[in-house]
């Protein structure tokens, strides 16, 4: 189904918040950023700890989007093999015999990698090609995996033994680092009486695979002003220790800023938001909206920073109060230059 026009990509958005909320209690804003990767068919890191319904929310999209879905529970033995798949030695005539690949649970539409930092570099690495390609390889032949294809991953950040950290080359194939937080007392209420008094209701399908591949392709050739471009370009930059243009306190709280992918995937994310808000075009305020989570994830904080307790979000909205906005945005008074920038200044 043809979903070029924003007010229709707006309305579909609607219907999947809304069956969304049957299921899932509050989140609206976990929930509005893997939208963003849904809509520009780009794959999201959910980081929260257990419990808060990360599988079952990416389950649960599965089935509005009418989607082929597989799990993956990363584990310290999980080998490549049990990703993408493996050569078989099969029957195959009379009497003969013959090797035949057999696909991995890879091979689908929506793929849940599940605590994605449990498994050893080796099998992370497996997912990269796929990743990035849509493809995986195998006995050096290439199987290209069926387009949509999205990989939401979630990570526990409470236990550290037995993980392996993602490469920095990994996460910046996400276009999201989502973080996931506690709800509120009065959602907690409601998630407790919802999920002890019935059981789960199925979910209509509001949407294909045409539907959200036509999302991906509204994304796409939806419009980003030179400005907004611009804007996103100057933000990235800023991240950047060694860069003419580093905003105050990034040279002191920042190893290595973010690469040339964040700047795209900023513009990529500021027009899925705004078209599922039902504009046809990014605006320097989406941009605003979505850096912080494009950016946590990209950025490689120094000793200094990190023994002080500084988050990658704080360094994120000094970078953007630092930035010229195209609309003349400017940042609140004093929030720029307190807290962690000062104590590194100090």
């Amino acid at each position: 189904m043809p979903l070029a026009p924003a007010p229709r990509v707006s309305d579909a958005a609607a219907l999947l918040r809304r069956e969304i909320g049957r299921r899932i209690v509050g989140m609206d804003e976990v929930v509005e950023q893997v939208l963003w990767c849904v809509a520009s068919g780009s794959h999201g890191l959910l980081v929260g700890v257990p419990g808060l319904a990360k599988t079952l929310l990416v389950s649960s999209l599965a089935e509005l989007l009418d989607l082929s879905f597989r799990r993956i529970q990363f584990t310290p033995d999980l080998m490549p093999s049990d990703i993408v798949g493996t050569e078989i030695l099969s029957p195959e005539g009379e009497g003969g015999r013959a090797f035949r690949f057999q696909h991995g649970p890879v091979f689908c539409n929506l793929l849940l990698a599940d605590e994605i930092n449990r498994t050893p570099p080796k099998t992370q690495a497996a997912l990269m090609e796929a990743m990035e390609e849509g493809q995986v390889t195998s006995a050096g032949r290439r199987w290209p995996l069926e387009a949509p294809f999205l990989v939401l991953a979630t990570q526990n950040p409470i236990e550290q033994e037995g993980t392996y950290p993602l490469p920095a080359a990994q996460l910046d194939r996400f276009l999201v680092k989502v973080e996931v937080g506690y709800p509120t007392r009065d959602e907690e209420r409601r998630m407790v009486r919802r999920t002890t008094s019935r059981g789960r209701e199925p979910l209509p399908a509001v949407l294909d695979r045409e539907g959200v591949a036509g999302l991906a392709r509204a994304v796409r050739t939806s419009r980003a002003p030179d400005p907004v471009m611009a804007y996103a370009v100057a933000v990235a930059r800023a991240t950047r220790p060694a860069d003419p243009s580093a905003a105050p306190g990034v040279v002191e709280a920042v190893s290595f800023g973010a690469g040339p992918r964040a700047a795209g995937a900023m513009v990529t994310a500021a027009k899925a938001r705004a078209l599922l808000a039902g504009r046809d075009a990014a605006t320097p305020e989406d941009v605003r909206a979505v850096a912080r989570p494009v950016l946590r994830h990209r950025l490689v904080l120094s000793f200094r920073a990190t023994a002080e307790g500084v988050r990658p979000d704080a360094v994120a909205d000094q970078v953007i109060a630092s930035v010229r906005s195209p609309d003349g945005w400017t940042p609140p008074a004093p929030a720029a230059e307190t807290g962690w920038l000062a104590r590194l200044r100090g």
